[in-house]
């Protein structure tokens, strides 16, 4: 299995990505330098999965839906400040943008988890899978909300609008965490987990069709 790098649907994908360099130049338009700073890292982000590397070249090859996702997730919170949908759209938006990086993540965890299992040898059940899924997901959702609000403190920005808020987040993560826990588990059913690496590890000797 090759990674189709320009099958129709990887380029959504892109064309998301395109949309976080317009909102780099965007940015710098206004003189937002910081925005643009962090829309540079978010989409230095994105394009890691097509270029990161392993041992004796191989190589992970993410489904197009997954890369995807990891723009969206990128672009949506870059958006949320450029255009200020976070304040516009208050709860709504942020909410969304939870529950798609969240799905994001716990995505990227399920993938992580069966790499090391299978490095590892260790053997790991489906629901020692999907409680790692969750594990990883809430860990990262809380020091999200750990940043936001050192950065409330220390910058003066408006990251967080309370306890609820922050608990809603947290709630949100959690619902994109279970889902991805859930499919994950049932998926295992119909594959194994050797399986479903050989589909994601891509060797040296493989090119992108």
């Amino acid at each position: 299995m090759g990674c189709r790098r320009f099958e129709p649907g990887a380029f959504l994908a892109y064309f998301v990505q395109s949309l976080i360099l317009l909102t780099i130049l965007y940015s710098i338009s206004i003189g937002d330098l910081s925005l643009a700073g962090l829309a540079v890292i978010a989409f230095l982000i994105t394009i890691v999965p097509y270029v990161i590397r392993g041992k004796d070249g191989m190589r992970i090859c993410l489904p197009w839906g997954v890369n995807l996702l990891i723009a969206l997730s990128l672009f949506l919170h870059v958006a949320g400040y450029a255009g200020q949908y976070y304040e516009t759209y208050f709860p709504y938006y942020d909410k969304l943008a939870h529950v798609i990086s969240s799905t994001t993540i716990a995505i990227l965890g399920f993938v992580l988890v069966l790499l090391v299992d299978r490095v590892n040898g260790l053997g790991l059940q489906r629901w020692m899978i999907a409680v790692l899924i969750l594990s990883i997901t809430l860990a990262l959702g809380a020091f999200w909300e750990i940043f936001e609000f050192t950065a409330d403190q220390l910058l003066g920005t408006h990251l967080q609008y309370g306890l609820t808020d922050t608990m809603l987040d947290l709630i949100f993560d959690l619902f994109g965490a279970i889902l991805v826990a859930a499919l994950g588990s049932l998926y295992l059913r119909r594959v194994t987990k050797e399986e479903l690496i050989s589909r994601l590890i891509i060797g040296p000797s493989h090119r992108s069709r």
